[in-house]
């Protein structure tokens, strides 16, 4: 084993909680960044691009979470990443509109996709790696 490989394996053990995930901090740090630009969208977009993308920003954080609880079932805990990854790619799409319409600047929409291209690199890292979060029940050899 590598030691970045030890050190996943460590970090796991310690971490008790989905907010202590660095994937869950930074998409959190990233829906809280949309909520705020989302202020200032005009008022036509209210019920539309701005409710669309608060939705999708707020579900990979919530996705996420689910993920954390459903670890003792590798196919659902993969499904919850899958679903945390789509909304992450629909919140770009979202921030791409907001950037073609000139509601937000080449600065803001390259802020927010990079942000998301690195939480969406996390949930993939998460999903090859899945059977390492797993929760094994109490004398399971491969534990």
């Amino acid at each position: 084993m590598n030691s970045q490989a030890k050190k996943i394996t460590n970090n796991m053990s310690l971490i008790k909680s989905y907010r202590e995930l660095d994937v869950y901090k930074n998409a959190m740090e990233l829906t809280i960044k949309i909520f705020e630009l989302t202020k200032a969208l005009p008022p036509e977009e209210r019920y539309n691009l701005s409710d669309q993308v608060r939705r999708s920003s707020r579900s990979v954080c919530t996705n996420l979470a689910e993920a954390w609880r459903k670890r003792r079932y590798r196919a659902a805990f993969i499904a919850k990443l899958s679903d945390s990854e789509t909304e992450a790619a629909e919140t770009q799409v979202s921030a791409e509109i907001a950037l073609r319409c000139r509601y937000w600047n080449q600065e803001t929409f390259d802020q927010i996709d990079q942000g998301y291209e690195k939480v969406l690199g996390q949930i993939i890292r998460m999903s090859d790696q899945a059977d390492k979060w797993l929760i094994r029940p109490k004398g399971d050899a491969h534990g």
